[in-house]
Protein backbone atom coordinates (compact mmCIF):
# COMPACT_ATOMS: atom_id res chain seq x y z
CA UNK A 1 0.00 0.00 0.00
CA UNK A 2 1.38 3.61 -1.13
CA UNK A 3 1.67 5.90 2.01
CA UNK A 4 -0.36 8.14 -0.74
CA UNK A 5 -3.29 6.33 -0.89
CA UNK A 6 -5.17 8.01 1.26
CA UNK A 7 -5.31 10.90 -0.99
CA UNK A 8 -7.27 9.24 -3.50
CA UNK A 9 -10.30 8.61 -0.25
CA UNK A 10 -9.60 12.05 0.52
CA UNK A 11 -13.20 13.17 0.21
CA UNK A 12 -14.43 10.04 1.91
CA UNK A 13 -12.45 10.88 4.70
CA UNK A 14 -13.31 14.52 4.92
CA UNK A 15 -16.66 13.60 4.91
CA UNK A 16 -16.45 10.43 7.42
CA UNK A 17 -14.44 13.02 9.93
CA UNK A 18 -17.36 15.59 9.44
CA UNK A 19 -19.69 13.08 10.18
CA UNK A 20 -18.49 11.96 13.22
CA UNK A 21 -17.85 15.48 14.33
CA UNK A 22 -21.51 16.18 13.72
CA UNK A 23 -22.54 13.67 16.06
CA UNK A 24 -19.95 14.00 18.90
CA UNK A 25 -20.82 17.68 19.20
CA UNK A 26 -24.74 16.86 19.02
CA UNK A 27 -24.36 14.18 21.70
CA UNK A 28 -22.78 16.83 23.91
CA UNK A 29 -25.32 19.51 23.28
CA UNK A 30 -28.10 19.53 26.36
CA UNK A 31 -31.59 18.62 25.49
CA UNK A 32 -33.60 21.68 24.23
CA UNK A 33 -29.80 23.50 22.50
CA UNK A 34 -30.68 24.65 19.00
CA UNK A 35 -28.82 22.20 17.03
CA UNK A 36 -29.06 24.22 13.30
CA UNK A 37 -25.59 25.13 13.87
CA UNK A 38 -24.96 21.63 13.34
CA UNK A 39 -26.08 21.53 9.75
CA UNK A 40 -23.38 24.48 8.74
CA UNK A 41 -20.85 22.13 9.97
CA UNK A 42 -22.06 19.50 7.72
CA UNK A 43 -22.45 21.68 4.74
CA UNK A 44 -18.34 23.32 5.18
CA UNK A 45 -17.47 19.53 5.37
CA UNK A 46 -18.96 18.79 2.62
CA UNK A 47 -17.40 21.92 0.76
CA UNK A 48 -14.29 20.62 1.87
CA UNK A 49 -14.80 17.25 0.32
CA UNK A 50 -16.01 18.85 -2.66
CA UNK A 51 -12.81 20.85 -3.20
CA UNK A 52 -11.11 17.65 -2.37
CA UNK A 53 -12.43 15.76 -5.40
CA UNK A 54 -11.49 18.65 -7.58
CA UNK A 55 -8.06 18.80 -6.55
CA UNK A 56 -8.26 15.16 -7.50
CA UNK A 57 -7.91 16.04 -11.21
CA UNK A 58 -3.89 16.81 -10.31
CA UNK A 59 -3.23 12.85 -9.35
CA UNK A 60 -2.58 10.10 -12.18
CA UNK A 61 -5.40 7.85 -12.87
CA UNK A 62 -4.72 4.70 -11.06
CA UNK A 63 -6.05 2.39 -8.01
CA UNK A 64 -5.58 2.59 -4.00
CA UNK A 65 -5.28 0.24 -1.22
CA UNK A 66 -4.65 -2.82 -3.72
CA UNK A 67 -6.94 -2.16 -6.17
CA UNK A 68 -9.90 -1.62 -4.35
CA UNK A 69 -10.94 2.33 -4.94
CA UNK A 70 -9.87 4.31 -8.07
CA UNK A 71 -9.12 7.91 -8.74
CA UNK A 72 -9.72 9.15 -12.47
CA UNK A 73 -11.82 11.60 -14.11
CA UNK A 74 -15.03 9.72 -14.12
CA UNK A 75 -14.67 9.52 -10.27
CA UNK A 76 -14.16 13.31 -9.81
CA UNK A 77 -17.22 14.31 -11.89
CA UNK A 78 -19.55 11.74 -9.77
CA UNK A 79 -18.00 13.13 -6.53
CA UNK A 80 -18.39 17.05 -7.81
CA UNK A 81 -22.15 16.05 -8.32
CA UNK A 82 -23.08 13.99 -5.24
CA UNK A 83 -20.95 16.58 -2.97
CA UNK A 84 -22.77 19.43 -4.62
CA UNK A 85 -26.12 17.64 -4.27
CA UNK A 86 -25.98 16.89 -0.69
CA UNK A 87 -24.19 20.70 -0.17
CA UNK A 88 -27.88 22.31 -1.70
CA UNK A 89 -29.57 19.69 0.42
CA UNK A 90 -27.84 20.44 3.53
CA UNK A 91 -28.90 24.20 2.57
CA UNK A 92 -31.94 23.49 2.16
CA UNK A 93 -32.97 21.58 5.35
CA UNK A 94 -31.03 24.71 7.33
CA UNK A 95 -34.53 26.80 6.33
CA UNK A 96 -36.77 24.09 6.44
CA UNK A 97 -36.24 21.54 9.22
CA UNK A 98 -38.33 23.20 12.50
CA UNK A 99 -36.10 24.27 15.61
CA UNK A 100 -37.68 21.55 17.67
CA UNK A 101 -37.56 18.94 14.95
CA UNK A 102 -36.18 15.45 16.96
CA UNK A 103 -32.88 14.29 16.07
CA UNK A 104 -31.58 17.27 14.00
CA UNK A 105 -28.29 16.48 14.54
CA UNK A 106 -28.38 13.19 13.35
CA UNK A 107 -30.24 13.76 10.03
CA UNK A 108 -27.19 16.06 8.90
CA UNK A 109 -24.82 13.35 10.37
CA UNK A 110 -27.13 11.30 8.05
CA UNK A 111 -26.78 12.90 5.22
CA UNK A 112 -23.04 13.26 5.41
CA UNK A 113 -22.52 9.52 6.10
CA UNK A 114 -24.49 8.72 2.73
CA UNK A 115 -22.51 11.21 0.92
CA UNK A 116 -19.46 8.73 1.89
CA UNK A 117 -20.89 5.71 0.69
CA UNK A 118 -22.34 7.50 -2.19
CA UNK A 119 -18.96 9.02 -3.36
CA UNK A 120 -17.47 5.61 -2.41
CA UNK A 121 -19.71 3.53 -4.95
CA UNK A 122 -18.59 5.69 -7.64
CA UNK A 123 -14.86 5.18 -7.03
CA UNK A 124 -14.91 1.56 -6.13
CA UNK A 125 -13.22 -1.27 -8.65
CA UNK A 126 -13.79 -4.16 -6.09
CA UNK A 127 -17.07 -5.66 -5.76
CA UNK A 128 -17.10 -5.84 -2.13
CA UNK A 129 -16.01 -2.38 -1.76
CA UNK A 130 -18.89 -1.52 -3.62
CA UNK A 131 -21.42 -4.14 -1.66
CA UNK A 132 -20.12 -1.89 1.64
CA UNK A 133 -20.38 1.63 0.19
CA UNK A 134 -24.15 0.47 -0.90
CA UNK A 135 -24.90 -0.30 2.60
CA UNK A 136 -23.37 2.63 3.87
CA UNK A 137 -25.28 5.04 1.39
CA UNK A 138 -28.78 2.62 2.03
CA UNK A 139 -28.82 2.47 5.98
CA UNK A 140 -28.63 6.02 5.94
CA UNK A 141 -31.24 6.87 3.59
CA UNK A 142 -33.80 4.18 5.49
CA UNK A 143 -33.55 6.05 8.00
CA UNK A 144 -33.82 9.71 6.83
CA UNK A 145 -37.13 8.26 4.49
CA UNK A 146 -38.76 7.96 7.78
CA UNK A 147 -37.31 10.67 9.72
CA UNK A 148 -40.79 12.38 10.43
CA UNK A 149 -41.88 9.27 12.34
CA UNK A 150 -44.36 11.52 14.39
CA UNK A 151 -46.94 11.02 10.97
CA UNK A 152 -48.20 7.58 9.78
CA UNK A 153 -46.34 8.15 6.42
CA UNK A 154 -42.84 8.62 7.27
CA UNK A 155 -42.80 4.78 9.00
CA UNK A 156 -44.57 3.25 6.32
CA UNK A 157 -42.07 4.85 3.81
CA UNK A 158 -38.94 4.26 5.96
CA UNK A 159 -40.25 0.29 6.38
CA UNK A 160 -40.77 -0.38 2.81
CA UNK A 161 -37.91 1.04 1.50
CA UNK A 162 -35.80 -1.06 3.94
CA UNK A 163 -37.60 -4.15 3.22
CA UNK A 164 -37.49 -3.74 -0.69
CA UNK A 165 -34.00 -1.95 -0.54
CA UNK A 166 -32.78 -5.07 1.54
CA UNK A 167 -34.66 -7.73 -1.35
CA UNK A 168 -31.95 -5.65 -4.33
CA UNK A 169 -29.39 -5.67 -2.59
CA UNK A 170 -29.22 -9.28 -1.81
CA UNK A 171 -29.80 -9.70 -5.50
CA UNK A 172 -26.50 -7.33 -6.08
CA UNK A 173 -24.47 -9.82 -3.72
CA UNK A 174 -25.42 -12.90 -5.31
CA UNK A 175 -24.83 -11.44 -8.59
CA UNK A 176 -21.25 -11.02 -7.02
CA UNK A 177 -21.05 -14.09 -5.82
CA UNK A 178 -21.89 -15.80 -9.23
CA UNK A 179 -19.32 -13.37 -10.87
CA UNK A 180 -16.49 -14.82 -8.62
CA UNK A 181 -17.73 -18.31 -8.99
CA UNK A 182 -17.10 -17.51 -12.78
CA UNK A 183 -14.10 -15.63 -12.72
CA UNK A 184 -12.37 -15.97 -9.74
CA UNK A 185 -12.13 -12.78 -8.86
CA UNK A 186 -13.93 -9.82 -7.85
CA UNK A 187 -12.10 -6.92 -8.72
CA UNK A 188 -13.39 -5.30 -11.84
CA UNK A 189 -10.25 -5.26 -14.10
CA UNK A 190 -9.52 -8.67 -13.63
CA UNK A 191 -13.25 -9.92 -14.19
CA UNK A 192 -13.53 -7.63 -17.32
CA UNK A 193 -10.10 -9.88 -18.61
CA UNK A 194 -11.34 -12.94 -17.35
CA UNK A 195 -15.08 -12.81 -19.08
CA UNK A 196 -14.42 -13.75 -22.30
CA UNK A 197 -12.08 -16.69 -21.46
CA UNK A 198 -13.98 -18.31 -18.48
CA UNK A 199 -15.89 -21.86 -19.52
CA UNK A 200 -19.07 -21.41 -17.48
CA UNK A 201 -20.80 -18.23 -19.45
CA UNK A 202 -24.33 -18.86 -18.24
CA UNK A 203 -23.15 -18.24 -14.58
CA UNK A 204 -21.36 -14.71 -15.98
CA UNK A 205 -24.90 -14.13 -17.73
CA UNK A 206 -27.24 -14.97 -14.48
CA UNK A 207 -24.56 -12.47 -12.92
CA UNK A 208 -25.17 -9.68 -15.14
CA UNK A 209 -28.96 -10.16 -14.50
CA UNK A 210 -28.95 -10.71 -10.71
CA UNK A 211 -26.78 -7.25 -10.37
CA UNK A 212 -28.71 -5.30 -12.60
CA UNK A 213 -31.86 -6.05 -10.72
CA UNK A 214 -29.93 -4.66 -7.52
CA UNK A 215 -28.99 -1.78 -9.47
CA UNK A 216 -31.85 -0.74 -11.14
CA UNK A 217 -34.45 -1.02 -7.60
CA UNK A 218 -31.47 2.11 -7.17
CA UNK A 219 -32.46 4.06 -9.52
CA UNK A 220 -36.51 3.59 -9.35
CA UNK A 221 -36.17 2.05 -13.10
CA UNK A 222 -39.75 0.36 -14.09
CA UNK A 223 -41.14 -2.84 -13.10
CA UNK A 224 -38.33 -1.96 -9.82
CA UNK A 225 -40.05 1.36 -9.07
CA UNK A 226 -43.16 -0.08 -6.82
CA UNK A 227 -40.99 1.93 -3.46
CA UNK A 228 -40.55 5.07 -5.14
CA UNK A 229 -44.19 6.84 -5.11
CA UNK A 230 -44.64 5.92 -1.39
CA UNK A 231 -41.57 6.93 -0.34
CA UNK A 232 -41.44 10.36 -1.79
CA UNK A 233 -44.84 10.78 0.06
CA UNK A 234 -43.72 10.27 3.09
CA UNK A 235 -40.59 11.27 3.47
CA UNK A 236 -39.79 15.12 3.95
CA UNK A 237 -39.30 17.01 1.13
CA UNK A 238 -35.84 18.01 1.75
CA UNK A 239 -34.91 14.09 1.74
CA UNK A 240 -37.20 13.55 -1.43
CA UNK A 241 -34.72 16.14 -3.15
CA UNK A 242 -31.33 14.02 -1.53
CA UNK A 243 -33.12 10.87 -2.39
CA UNK A 244 -34.32 11.31 -6.01
CA UNK A 245 -30.66 12.76 -6.99
CA UNK A 246 -27.64 11.55 -5.15
CA UNK A 247 -28.31 7.92 -4.61
CA UNK A 248 -29.56 8.10 -8.58
CA UNK A 249 -26.10 9.46 -9.43
CA UNK A 250 -24.16 6.72 -7.51
CA UNK A 251 -26.11 4.10 -8.76
CA UNK A 252 -25.97 4.68 -12.69
CA UNK A 253 -22.39 5.46 -12.39
CA UNK A 254 -22.09 1.58 -10.81
CA UNK A 255 -24.21 0.89 -13.87
CA UNK A 256 -21.64 2.88 -16.34
CA UNK A 257 -19.00 0.97 -14.44
CA UNK A 258 -20.61 -3.24 -14.44
CA UNK A 259 -21.84 -2.79 -18.42
CA UNK A 260 -19.03 -0.88 -19.69
CA UNK A 261 -16.14 -1.46 -18.18
CA UNK A 262 -16.75 -4.60 -16.72
CA UNK A 263 -19.08 -6.81 -18.94
CA UNK A 264 -18.00 -4.90 -22.23
CA UNK A 265 -18.30 -8.40 -24.30
CA UNK A 266 -22.24 -9.07 -22.83
CA UNK A 267 -23.36 -5.94 -24.60
CA UNK A 268 -25.59 -7.94 -26.95
CA UNK A 269 -27.40 -9.17 -23.56
CA UNK A 270 -27.36 -6.06 -21.31
CA UNK A 271 -27.75 -3.71 -24.40
CA UNK A 272 -31.79 -5.54 -25.53
CA UNK A 273 -32.53 -5.31 -21.77
CA UNK A 274 -31.58 -1.84 -20.82
CA UNK A 275 -33.41 -1.28 -23.78
CA UNK A 276 -36.60 -2.64 -22.61
CA UNK A 277 -35.90 -1.15 -19.14
CA UNK A 278 -35.63 2.35 -20.75
CA UNK A 279 -39.18 1.92 -22.72
CA UNK A 280 -40.61 0.68 -19.18
CA UNK A 281 -39.49 3.32 -17.16
CA UNK A 282 -40.53 5.69 -19.73
CA UNK A 283 -43.72 4.95 -20.38
CA UNK A 284 -44.96 3.53 -16.89
CA UNK A 285 -43.52 6.22 -15.53
CA UNK A 286 -45.44 9.01 -17.61
CA UNK A 287 -48.95 7.41 -17.81
CA UNK A 288 -48.62 6.72 -13.72
CA UNK A 289 -48.05 10.46 -13.32
CA UNK A 290 -50.98 12.13 -15.06
CA UNK A 291 -53.16 9.92 -13.06
CA UNK A 292 -51.42 12.03 -9.87
CA UNK A 293 -53.12 14.90 -8.12
CA UNK A 294 -50.57 14.57 -4.72
CA UNK A 295 -47.23 16.45 -6.37
CA UNK A 296 -44.82 14.67 -4.90
CA UNK A 297 -46.26 11.36 -5.89
CA UNK A 298 -46.28 12.92 -9.39
CA UNK A 299 -42.88 13.78 -9.21
CA UNK A 300 -42.07 10.32 -8.45
CA UNK A 301 -43.50 8.48 -11.26
CA UNK A 302 -41.48 11.71 -12.96
CA UNK A 303 -38.45 10.50 -11.83
CA UNK A 304 -39.07 6.55 -12.85
CA UNK A 305 -40.05 8.42 -16.55
CA UNK A 306 -36.43 10.34 -16.52
CA UNK A 307 -34.63 7.14 -15.47
CA UNK A 308 -36.24 5.73 -18.55
CA UNK A 309 -34.56 8.65 -20.66
CA UNK A 310 -31.01 8.55 -18.84
CA UNK A 311 -31.22 4.51 -19.66
CA UNK A 312 -31.95 5.88 -23.64
CA UNK A 313 -28.15 7.24 -23.66
CA UNK A 314 -26.78 3.22 -22.84
CA UNK A 315 -27.47 2.83 -26.17
CA UNK A 316 -24.66 4.64 -27.46
CA UNK A 317 -21.67 2.87 -28.71
CA UNK A 318 -18.45 3.99 -26.72
CA UNK A 319 -18.04 6.65 -24.82
CA UNK A 320 -21.23 8.51 -26.51
CA UNK A 321 -23.25 6.75 -24.36
CA UNK A 322 -21.25 7.16 -21.14
CA UNK A 323 -20.97 10.95 -21.52
CA UNK A 324 -24.78 11.25 -22.36
CA UNK A 325 -25.65 9.51 -19.72
CA UNK A 326 -23.24 11.61 -17.25
CA UNK A 327 -24.74 14.70 -18.43
CA UNK A 328 -28.26 13.72 -17.98
CA UNK A 329 -27.23 12.67 -14.20
CA UNK A 330 -26.36 16.41 -13.56
CA UNK A 331 -28.73 17.98 -15.51
CA UNK A 332 -31.80 16.16 -13.59
CA UNK A 333 -30.04 16.55 -10.20
CA UNK A 334 -29.92 20.37 -10.90
CA UNK A 335 -33.75 20.66 -11.58
CA UNK A 336 -35.15 18.42 -9.38
CA UNK A 337 -33.23 19.48 -6.19
CA UNK A 338 -34.65 22.54 -7.56
CA UNK A 339 -38.46 22.02 -7.85
CA UNK A 340 -38.13 19.90 -4.32
CA UNK A 341 -36.62 22.74 -2.71
CA UNK A 342 -39.38 25.02 -4.34
CA UNK A 343 -42.41 22.56 -3.25
CA UNK A 344 -40.65 22.62 0.49
CA UNK A 345 -40.90 26.44 0.63
CA UNK A 346 -44.68 26.14 -0.87
CA UNK A 347 -45.68 23.48 1.25
CA UNK A 348 -43.90 23.70 4.68
CA UNK A 349 -42.46 20.83 6.36
CA UNK A 350 -45.69 19.59 7.47
CA UNK A 351 -46.84 19.49 3.81
CA UNK A 352 -50.27 21.12 4.43
CA UNK A 353 -50.58 21.77 0.89
CA UNK A 354 -49.85 18.48 -1.33
CA UNK A 355 -52.03 18.44 -3.93
CA UNK A 356 -51.77 20.49 -7.34
CA UNK A 357 -54.69 22.29 -7.03
CA UNK A 358 -53.34 23.61 -3.70
CA UNK A 359 -50.46 24.94 -5.35
CA UNK A 360 -53.01 27.41 -7.36
CA UNK A 361 -52.24 31.03 -7.24
CA UNK A 362 -48.25 30.42 -6.31
CA UNK A 363 -47.39 32.60 -8.50
CA UNK A 364 -49.41 35.72 -6.95
CA UNK A 365 -48.89 34.30 -3.25
CA UNK A 366 -44.82 34.36 -3.81
CA UNK A 367 -43.72 35.48 -7.46
CA UNK A 368 -40.19 34.06 -6.75
CA UNK A 369 -41.20 31.01 -5.65
CA UNK A 370 -44.17 30.42 -8.56
CA UNK A 371 -41.73 31.56 -11.03
CA UNK A 372 -38.98 29.11 -9.96
CA UNK A 373 -41.55 26.40 -9.80
CA UNK A 374 -42.56 27.36 -13.56
CA UNK A 375 -38.85 27.53 -14.72
CA UNK A 376 -37.90 24.04 -13.27
CA UNK A 377 -41.09 22.39 -14.91
CA UNK A 378 -39.75 24.09 -18.15
CA UNK A 379 -36.99 22.32 -17.56
CA UNK A 380 -38.24 19.01 -17.01
CA UNK A 381 -40.04 18.98 -20.24
CA UNK A 382 -37.30 20.07 -21.98
CA UNK A 383 -37.83 23.42 -23.07
CA UNK A 384 -34.80 24.77 -24.84
CA UNK A 385 -32.51 27.26 -22.71
CA UNK A 386 -32.50 24.63 -19.96
CA UNK A 387 -30.53 21.61 -18.26
CA UNK A 388 -33.59 19.08 -19.63
CA UNK A 389 -33.21 20.14 -22.86
CA UNK A 390 -29.73 19.42 -23.72
CA UNK A 391 -30.02 16.47 -21.39
CA UNK A 392 -32.83 14.67 -23.22
CA UNK A 393 -30.99 15.98 -26.71
CA UNK A 394 -27.56 14.24 -25.81
CA UNK A 395 -29.47 10.88 -24.69
CA UNK A 396 -32.03 10.67 -27.48
CA UNK A 397 -28.64 11.82 -30.06
CA UNK A 398 -26.45 8.85 -28.18
CA UNK A 399 -29.47 6.34 -28.71
CA UNK A 400 -29.86 6.97 -32.51
CA UNK A 401 -26.17 6.89 -32.95
CA UNK A 402 -26.14 3.53 -31.53
CA UNK A 403 -28.62 2.15 -33.84
CA UNK A 404 -31.64 2.84 -31.38
CA UNK A 405 -33.90 4.75 -33.50
CA UNK A 406 -36.84 3.44 -32.35
CA UNK A 407 -36.23 4.11 -28.74
CA UNK A 408 -35.46 7.24 -29.28
CA UNK A 409 -39.09 7.97 -30.55
CA UNK A 410 -40.35 6.75 -28.20
CA UNK A 411 -38.48 8.65 -25.63
CA UNK A 412 -39.44 12.17 -27.41
CA UNK A 413 -43.33 10.52 -27.30
CA UNK A 414 -43.21 9.85 -23.89
CA UNK A 415 -41.66 13.60 -23.20
CA UNK A 416 -44.33 15.29 -25.14
CA UNK A 417 -46.81 13.25 -22.79
CA UNK A 418 -45.03 14.16 -19.46
CA UNK A 419 -45.70 18.03 -20.83
CA UNK A 420 -49.28 17.20 -19.73
CA UNK A 421 -49.05 16.74 -16.41
CA UNK A 422 -46.00 19.45 -16.03
CA UNK A 423 -47.93 22.22 -17.37
CA UNK A 424 -50.78 21.03 -15.46
CA UNK A 425 -49.00 22.30 -12.68
CA UNK A 426 -47.68 25.29 -14.22
CA UNK A 427 -50.77 26.31 -14.91
CA UNK A 428 -52.12 25.91 -11.66
CA UNK A 429 -49.53 27.72 -9.82
CA UNK A 430 -50.55 30.40 -12.91
CA UNK A 431 -54.01 30.70 -12.02
CA UNK A 432 -55.27 33.46 -9.76
CA UNK A 433 -56.92 32.58 -6.47
CA UNK A 434 -60.31 33.27 -5.80
CA UNK A 435 -60.79 35.74 -3.11
CA UNK A 436 -62.97 32.88 -1.31
CA UNK A 437 -59.93 30.46 -1.79
CA UNK A 438 -58.12 29.70 1.93
CA UNK A 439 -54.91 29.80 -0.10
CA UNK A 440 -55.02 33.15 -1.11
CA UNK A 441 -54.80 34.58 2.66
CA UNK A 442 -51.67 32.09 3.59
CA UNK A 443 -48.46 33.36 4.39
CA UNK A 444 -46.05 34.10 2.17
CA UNK A 445 -43.65 31.52 2.58
CA UNK A 446 -40.13 33.07 3.80
CA UNK A 447 -36.79 32.16 1.82
CA UNK A 448 -33.55 32.17 4.16
CA UNK A 449 -30.29 33.28 3.38
CA UNK A 450 -29.12 28.94 3.59
CA UNK A 451 -32.27 27.95 1.27
CA UNK A 452 -31.83 31.42 -1.21
CA UNK A 453 -28.26 30.01 -1.81
CA UNK A 454 -29.99 26.45 -2.61
CA UNK A 455 -32.28 27.66 -5.39
CA UNK A 456 -29.46 30.10 -6.60
CA UNK A 457 -27.63 27.06 -6.69
CA UNK A 458 -29.79 24.92 -8.75
CA UNK A 459 -31.15 27.75 -11.19
CA UNK A 460 -27.57 28.15 -12.00
CA UNK A 461 -26.90 25.38 -12.90
CA UNK A 462 -29.84 24.29 -14.58
CA UNK A 463 -29.32 27.74 -16.78
CA UNK A 464 -25.88 26.83 -17.53
CA UNK A 465 -26.16 23.37 -18.31
CA UNK A 466 -29.28 24.62 -20.92
CA UNK A 467 -26.99 28.39 -22.62
CA UNK A 468 -23.21 26.86 -21.87
CA UNK A 469 -23.46 23.17 -21.56
CA UNK A 470 -19.72 23.07 -23.37
CA UNK A 471 -17.74 22.54 -20.27
CA UNK A 472 -20.21 20.14 -18.28
CA UNK A 473 -20.36 18.25 -21.69
CA UNK A 474 -16.19 18.38 -21.97
CA UNK A 475 -15.81 17.05 -18.60
CA UNK A 476 -18.59 14.24 -19.09
CA UNK A 477 -16.83 13.03 -22.36
CA UNK A 478 -13.25 13.35 -20.51
CA UNK A 479 -14.56 10.68 -17.40
CA UNK A 480 -16.33 8.78 -20.78
CA UNK A 481 -13.12 7.85 -21.74
CA UNK A 482 -11.23 6.86 -18.77
CA UNK A 483 -14.19 4.59 -18.11
CA UNK A 484 -13.05 2.97 -21.52
CA UNK A 485 -10.47 0.09 -20.15
CA UNK A 486 -8.75 -2.64 -22.97
CA UNK A 487 -9.27 -5.90 -22.74
CA UNK A 488 -5.71 -6.92 -22.44
CA UNK A 489 -5.15 -10.66 -21.70
CA UNK A 490 -1.45 -10.01 -21.33
CA UNK A 491 -1.73 -6.81 -19.06
CA UNK A 492 -1.33 -6.99 -15.24
CA UNK A 493 -3.68 -7.53 -12.82
CA UNK A 494 -3.07 -4.23 -11.26
CA UNK A 495 -3.46 -2.12 -14.80
CA UNK A 496 -5.04 1.17 -14.63
CA UNK A 497 -6.69 3.29 -17.68
CA UNK A 498 -4.17 5.53 -19.14
CA UNK A 499 -4.06 8.76 -17.72
CA UNK A 500 -6.53 11.46 -19.59
CA UNK A 501 -5.55 15.34 -19.98
CA UNK A 502 -7.96 17.09 -17.33
CA UNK A 503 -11.27 18.84 -17.79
Amino acid sequence: MNPTDSLRLLPEIILTVTGVIVMLIDASLRPGVARRPLGWVAAIGTTAALWASLWQLRLPTGTAYFGTVETSPFTVFFHVLICGIVLVALLLALDTLPEDSHHQGEYYALVVFGAVGMCLLTGAVELLVVFIALEISSISTYVLAGYRKQTGTGPEAAIKYFLLGSFATAFLLYGIALIFGATGSTQVYEIARRVPTVENHSLVVASLVLMLIGILFKVSAAPFHVWTPDVYEGAPSPVVALLSTAPKAAAFALLLRVVYEMLPTLRPIWSPLLWVVAVLSMTVGNLAALRQQNVKRMLAYSSIAHAGYLLAAFAGLGSSGISAAAFYIAAYAAMNVGIFAVITLASGYDEQLPMVADFRGLLYRSPLLGGLLIFFLISLVGIPFTGGFFGKFYAFSAAVGGGAIALAIIGLLNSGLASAYYLRLAFSAAQRPDDEDGRARLPLPQVGIAVGAALLFTVGATLSLGIAPGNALRAAETAAHTLQVPLDDNSAPDVTPPPQPQP
